[in-house]
């Protein structure tokens, strides 16, 4: 997968998922996917709560899962 097969979005985290998963609405549709928190993220500890805004990637291939890259 290069870097062109991917696509970033903004959106709200609906509800925390056990094992730091996330389902993440997207702002500009009402599609939510389910997300996972990036390498950064986990190695700094940095945490994502219900109601956060958030960066996150999605494989061109896979639209229903994601990973979160950064917190707004």
């Amino acid at each position: 997968m290069s870097k062109e097969d991917i696509v970033e979005f903004q959106g709200k985290v609906e509800e925390v998922l056990p094992g730091n998963m996330f389902r993440v609405k997207i702002d500009q549709s009402d599609h939510v996917l389910v997300c996972y928190t990036c390498g950064k993220l986990k190695r700094h500890k940095i945490r994502v709560i219900q109601g956060d805004r958030v960066k996150i990637e999605v494989s061109a291939y896979d639209l229903n899962k994601g990973r979160v890259v950064y917190r707004l």
